[in-house]
């Protein structure tokens, strides 16, 4: 199991739209870290004054029967 700190990106002014704007530079860093996951879980998130704080990632799951 991963655990990820999400933190704020260097690049808070590079928005797109007024909807990117309107939403916190964490959540845009979460959501930019789950678009680049591609496949995967986010086990937990872990969500401190409305902002997310953590997460663990599940980096292995084995199915041993079909």
């Amino acid at each position: 199991m991963k655990v990820l700190n999400i933190r704020q990106p260097d690049d808070e002014q590079n928005s797109r739209g007024s909807d990117a704007a309107a939403l916190h530079p964490t959540w845009r860093a979460f959501i930019r870290y789950c678009a680049e996951l591609k496949y995967g879980e986010i086990e937990r998130l872990k969500i401190q004054d409305g902002l997310p704080v953590l997460a663990e990632v599940v980096e292995k799951k084995i199915k041993f029967a079909a």
